[in-house]
């Protein structure tokens, strides 16, 4: 999905196309199982039906999507995986965030995301919402998350140095929507900073707007004595007392967010083209 401040290129003219094609593999992304009707993927991408059905039988010449036994239905070919070979992961994330994440699906339960910064929002680059028996969502690697109102936003924030943190809040406070007008409110994020550096941890009470039916708890991440990301775990408002997951999970999530640091630092203790291979960890147990 674009960034609100992504400005198109005028000296070509896009491809509508093409923009629906990709914006149907999206929504059928989404779905269960990636399987969508012809009616499913008109409602969910705004693109007539007729249309839905043309462009799909397109996508279904590329490979990339075939119909299923019932009247009206598709479904995704393990061809669309081949779409995401060129692209290259930072390693740290692929050995050892991506891993550890996934050994603690059981221990704690509830979906986790972990983001970094890229501008002026915090962008989901792992995520165990397709391995936690409770998630609610899908396809959430790649969801561009607002860095205020977003536990992992607010910790990673808590966790900035003085320029550092003043450098994010001038960005956003030049934006001329929500986003800017909060980060103008300068008293208000102290204090929301003030409390998270005292508990250590982030809390977002349905504060964003997008998913106003689900909290979420952060913590920053650092390794080598650097801030390179940050993790949280979301669950709906009404499904678990604060109190129990500040007692229950809070430590577990604090111990994956150790570990993903204390894992991580050949990486950040020595750039990856200059490390030795021995430095390079193996895949965490």
């Amino acid at each position: 999905m674009p960034s609100p401040t992504d400005q198109p290129n005028t000296a070509y003219k896009e491809i509508r196309s093409l923009q629906r094609g990709i914006e149907l593999l999206r929504c059928m992304n989404q779905a269960h199982g990636g399987i969508c009707t012809t009616s499913e993927l008109s409602r969910m991408s705004g693109i007539p039906r007729p249309s839905v059905k043309r462009i799909l039988e397109t996508l279904r010449l590329c490979g990339l999507v075939r119909p299923t036994d019932r009247e009206g239905q598709y479904c995704l070919t393990f061809e669309v995986r081949s779409l995401s070979e060129g692209f290259i992961e930072e390693e740290w994330i692929a050995r050892v965030a991506a891993p550890l994440l996934r050994a603690y699906v059981k221990p704690l339960m509830w979906p986790c995301d972990l983001a970094t910064l890229e501008s002026e929002f915090m962008v989901i680059r792992e995520s165990t919402h397709r391995f936690s028996m409770l998630s609610q969502h899908h396809s959430m690697i790649g969801t561009r998350l607002p860095v205020l109102d977003t536990a992992v936003g607010r910790a990673y924030l808590a966790a900035c140095d003085e320029e550092q943190l003043e450098n994010i809040l001038k960005l956003l406070s030049l934006r001329q929507d929500e986003i800017g007008e909060m980060a103008r409110e300068r008293k208000k994020i102290d204090r929301m900073l003030k409390i998270t550096r005292q508990t250590g941890y982030s809390i977002n009470r349905g504060e964003w707007q997008d998913q106003p039916d689900f909290s979420a708890i952060g913590l920053a991440v650092k390794s080598a004595g650097q801030l390179i990301a940050a993790i949280n775990m979301v669950y709906p408002n009404a499904s678990v007392d604060q109190r129990a997951i500040e007692d229950k999970y809070l430590p577990v999530l604090k111990e994956l967010a150790e570990r993903i640091g204390r894992d991580s630092e050949p990486w950040f203790a020595h750039p990856p083209e200059y490390a030795p291979l021995a430095l390079r960890p193996a895949t965490p147990a």
